[in-house]
């Protein structure tokens, strides 16, 4: 199931209040693409270079919190080449980028946020965070908010607390290390493999639920349909508030053979509304409408998929009406 994507790490910022300059000063602009990529690890020891996937996991949870960012897919980055360099040649299509790097001094890991205004070919550093190595799964859960607040992105009661709470993917340090890994398989079509590094994860912390969730997704891209929709389910168990996993598993009503489409539509209807600003679920309840003949409700969801975000280029399903 090729069309399940085993990944979350890109952005796209829809702010009403951006305008990157010299101090990440910011007034009304339009809107913006912000591209995330992993941070440059090449400073620390093999086995702990994973920690630069991590952050960009971490960023992509607590930034899709915010209604001001929409996820897209990251491609063409070398990922032995994490450097400033690469990320100006990444980010063509772009108008801010959000790196960084990632060093140790003594016990000590270091974090050093930055982000490129690709425009105005200008990049600009946020504070660094140290802190001991244990406490880098839930220190680095800062880093969201961190960049929310370089780009003047307004941050209304309560978002900062659930962007904080996205971004605390585990406590566990080990756990956080297997599931980066995992993606990292996965990236590589290496889903078996996944497999087992994200049931270890699990294993560690039973209480992980992005790990749940995409295990379920690497098991959709593994045609485990049945092992998909059980870890979904554990997912939606464990965080109700969680939108993503109720539409994965839409996405399995969809498919053949069996095309449950009035199951997808609720599905999607409930992602939406535990996340208003879900694009693409927007956009797949579009797809069903479309297959049904619902072709006014099709439109309207296309739409305002659309709007959430304009730099989509999905296509549209066909819609021909049905009559009774």
């Amino acid at each position: 199931m090729s069309a399940h994507r085993v990944r979350f790490t890109t952005l796209v910022l829809v702010s009403l209040l951006f305008c990157l300059a010299p101090g990440v000063a910011s007034a009304q602009g339009k809107s913006r693409a912000v591209v995330i990529v992993p941070y440059d690890a090449s400073m620390l020891a093999a086995d702990d270079q994973w920690m630069g996937e991590a952050v960009a996991q971490v960023l992509s949870r607590g930034l899709a919190q915010h209604p001001g960012f929409v996820e897209v897919e990251r491609a063409g980055l070398d990922p032995s080449a994490w450097d400033e360099a690469a990320v100006r040649a990444l980010a063509t299509q772009a108008d801010v980028v959000l790196f960084g790097r990632i060093s140790q001094k003594g016990t000590d890991v270091v974090v050093e946020p930055r982000l490129l205004d690709v425009k105005r070919g200008q990049s600009a550093s946020l504070t660094p965070i140290a802190f001991d190595e244990g406490a880098f799964a839930t220190g680095i859960a800062a880093l969201p908010v961190a960049y929310a607040r370089a780009l003047r992105v307004p941050l209304p009661s309560g978002y900062e607390g659930r962007m904080e709470k996205a971004a605390r993917l585990t406590p566990s340090l080990q756990a956080l290390k297997l599931f980066t890994q995992a993606q990292m398989a996965a990236d590589r079509g290496a889903y078996e493999d996944a497999v087992t590094l994200l049931v270890r994860a699990i294993e560690i912390d039973s209480g992980f639920v992005v790990a749940n969730y995409v295990l379920g997704t690497v098991h959709a891209a593994l045609q485990n349909r049945w092992k998909a929709a059980a870890q979904f389910r554990a997912s939606m168990q464990l965080d109700p508030s969680m939108p993503e996993p109720v539409k994965a598993l839409g996405d399995l009503f969809v498919y053949p053979p069996r095309q449950l489409f009035d199951q997808a539509i609720e599905a999607y209807s409930r992602a939406i509304d535990l996340r208003l600003f879900y694009s693409d679920a927007h956009a797949r309840l579009g797809d069903v409408y479309a297959r049904k003949g619902l072709c006014a409700e099709s439109a309207k969801a296309y739409r305002r998929a659309g709007e959430l975000n304009p730099w989509s280029t999905r296509p549209m399903e066909p819609c021909t009406q049905t009559h009774p």
